[in-house]
């Protein structure tokens, strides 16, 4: 009885340990992270779950669990690059949003008829044919696509013109594009302030980001402290309401890193 008992504690212990490893390992490294909405495609999808890299710029403030770390405060491993897809929390509700990084402190961005300009310069645009999915809700929260070719219904097609847009560091990626004089489609000049960033989202006419004011609910400009990681890399993907249905799994975005 007395060895059946030693072996029940040791288990125990076992498990005791991993969830301690487990839990350090993701609040000082990676963080899963599900993507709810589209506003990064076609580069994120709904139902996308990818791994955040939080070593990416470094830690961000913690208390060590246990007090079993050795490091706490933010020690920075690198400056966030333009083009990073980036997890954050919102400035203001505090939630976590999905963007690609696109300001740096200082600079000055602009949209004019759906272009951005960086500094003055145009981040220039080549037509990369269409972005095609069928219409439908999407993921858990049952949302429908916003379409190109107007309202279609269930089961048609919904469709969006794509473009590979290259940024002044040369990063190359897709965008999606509705309209071209929708609101955030022609704005003022943003100056970044110093400690601060600005985010876009892929899917340019369905995307709160940094063209918003916090004030109507946008992200506005996120402080350097709000950046939680990278998203580096796509680890499963399920077009379903349920990860559980796996005849809704998208075998092909596995492991699939994201640019």
């Amino acid at each position: 009885m007395a060895k059946n008992d030693g072996g029940f504690v040791e288990t125990v212990k076992t498990v005791v340990y991993a969830l301690l490893i487990a839990g350090v390992f993701r609040t000082l490294f990676f963080q899963p992270f599900w993507i709810p909405s589209e506003s990064m495609k076609d580069t994120l999808l709904v139902g996308d779950f990818v791994f955040v890299n939080k070593m990416a710029y470094g830690y961000s403030k913690f208390s060590c669990p246990f007090a079993i770390c050795p490091i706490s405060g933010r020690i920075l491993a690198s400056e966030p690059q333009r083009g990073d897809v980036v997890v954050f929390r919102h400035p203001v509700n505090g939630s976590d949003f999905v963007k690609r990084l696109i300001g740096l402190p200082g600079d000055k961005i602009q949209v004019k008829k759906g272009i951005l300009f960086i500094n003055g310069a145009e981040a220039p645009q080549v037509p990369d044919g269409q972005f095609e999915e069928v219409m439908g809700p999407q993921g858990p929260m049952g949302n429908r696509p916003r379409c190109e070719n107007g309202s279609v219904g269930d089961g048609a097609i919904c469709t969006r013109s794509r473009y590979k847009e290259t940024l002044p560091n040369g990063v190359v990626h897709d965008v999606l594009n509705i309209e071209n004089d929708g609101y955030a489609d022609n704005t003022d000049v943003f100056v970044v302030p110093e400690g601060n960033y600005f985010f876009m989202g892929d899917n340019r006419d369905n995307s709160q980001d940094s063209r918003f004011s916090q004030a109507v609910g946008g992200v506005g400009f996120v402080p350097a402290e709000n950046l939680i990681g990278r998203a580096d890399r796509i680890i499963f993907s399920s077009a379903g309401k349920s990860m559980l249905y796996f005849w809704t799994w998208r075998a092909d975005r596995f492991f699939k890193a994201v640019d």
